[in-house]
């Protein structure tokens, strides 16, 4: 179960609209503060279900003091904590040939982004499969 941030925002006369941070494209919105809750738990899971099912990699939640000192969220009415269960994928082992000056960079890049080796390829194998 991993737990990512909602943001709430409302101005006069509409209703609450919920964005999350983590998943651009991912909205919903509701008439209360309570449906609001209902609904951002339902499509958050529907979102990472379409993610999952194409293969996309779910991304770890977010701060939630960097999304509350974010300007893009300053005019946020509240944040609320969604829990949501992650679809389990299995991970294969694979062993590939590649040259070591290659294997060096995508060593140094994966590290600057803060990623292992595994979790870099598979991120660029899927940025190439998306293009498709």
């Amino acid at each position: 179960m991993r737990n990512y941030i909602a943001v709430i925002h409302k101005e006069e006369s509409s209703d609450y609209g919920v964005s999350f941070p983590d998943f651009p494209g991912c909205i919903t919105a509701g008439s209360t503060l309570e449906e609001v809750k209902n609904m951002a738990s339902e499509a958050l899971e529907f979102h990472i279900e379409g993610m999952a099912g194409d293969g996309e990699i779910i991304p770890e939640p977010s701060v939630l003091d960097n999304i509350v000192n974010d300007p893009d969220y300053s005019d946020a009415l509240t944040f609320i904590v969604v829990p949501v269960k992650i679809p389990e994928t299995k991970a294969v082992r694979i062993n590939i040939t590649i040259q070591e000056n290659i294997l060096k960079k995508i060593d140094e890049f994966a590290k600057t982004c803060g990623m292992s080796r595994s979790a870099f390829l598979t991120f660029a194998a899927q940025k190439e499969l998306n293009r498709l």
